[in-house]
């Protein structure tokens, strides 16, 4: 049976992976083609009884955080408590390791079942109940990933396309209608492989140490990253897939261990032809890739072999 009618729906992050930690600009959005929600079930199948340990083990480490006094919101440990004796599991299509916020979700929706005083979605969210959600997101999801910004919980939760200007300033944003006819396109391929987020983020850590890189973030993926945002934004197509392509560029020459082995080739022939560009979907490693293009068609031909799903046409 099903707890609460509430579906969370996957979040895919257009531009903003990696830089967002650094304070560059970020844009996410909700993809509906995933989602998930909260259950109670005795089948006891395999499915049912992982993703029930799963919480239990996210339910030990809240207490563990309110024990120190750092839990950054009052959690209904009684009911949660209950409904696990249940066999309360998170009823998932997400993808798990894909970059497409598996986490978030089933994060989202804890908070959302078992808040107390909880903020509560509206049709026009503040910018300081926002900021807000993500600090208790941030918290909520390092049980995941070591590390998190917060913003995939958040952006599950709200249900909004949120544009980050940067750690303090968050807004909920419209997204420019897609051109339903047109022949360009931003779309996910599918690598076929899961990503470890904490894994990528440590290695993306490890490598901010050194100043050259510092800097390459700081000033070049941030320029090429923020330009991408405001293009889109702004429906100016073709400066977007100019910029697109340098921040592509970029990401093969200094994110080596985020692109999937085999996909190496498949990223640099893209950049070398023009036909298309990718960039990371999330974290990488693994997982979803994000390609833009100027033609789908001739994308779409030129990689028959891929999984590919056309979010937005342009």
């Amino acid at each position: 049976m099903k707890i609460k009618d509430s579906l969370f729906y996957a979040k895919i992050l257009l531009f903003g992976e990696y830089g967002i930690i650094e304070d560059s600009m970020g844009l996410s959005i909700p993809y509906n083609k995933f989602n998930g929600c909260l259950k109670i079930d005795d089948r006891k199948d395999d499915f049912t009884k992982l993703s029930n340990a799963d919480i239990k083990k996210f339910y030990d480490f809240l207490l563990t955080l309110k024990d120190k006094q750092q839990l950054p919101c009052e959690i209904d440990f009684k009911s949660l408590e209950n409904d696990l004796s249940q066999g309360l599991y998170f009823d998932s299509s997400i993808p798990q390791g894909f970059g497409v916020g598996s986490s978030g979700a089933l994060v989202a929706s804890i908070y959302d079942r078992y808040g107390i005083h909880k903020i509560e979605v509206q049709s026009q969210q503040q910018g300081d109940e926002i900021l807000k959600l993500k600090q208790i997101f941030s918290q909520l999801e390092s049980f995941f990933h070591g590390k998190s910004s917060g913003l995939d919980p958040l952006i599950c939760y709200l249900n909004l396309p949120v544009l980050i200007q940067s750690k303090t300033q968050l807004d909920t944003v419209g997204l420019p209608s897609p051109n339903v006819n047109g022949k360009g396109a931003i779309f996910l391929m599918d690598s076929g492989t899961t990503g470890q987020t904490q894994n990528m983020v440590s290695i993306f850590l490890e490598k901010c140490k050194n100043e050259g890189f510092r800097n390459i973030i700081k000033h070049q993926f941030k320029k090429y990253n923020d330009e991408c945002i405001h293009a889109f934004l702004n429906k100016d197509f073709k400066p977007l897939m100019t910029s697109i392509k340098s921040l592509s560029q970029l990401v093969y020459d200094n994110f080596s261990p985020m692109i999937p082995d085999n996909y190496k080739q498949l990223w640099k022939d893209g950049i070398d032809s023009n036909l298309y560009y990718l960039k990371l979907c999330g974290s990488g490693g693994g997982g979803f890739i994000l390609g833009f293009t100027h033609d789908y068609e001739q994308a779409a031909e030129k990689l028959k072999d891929q999984k590919l799903q056309v979010i937005y046409t342009f």
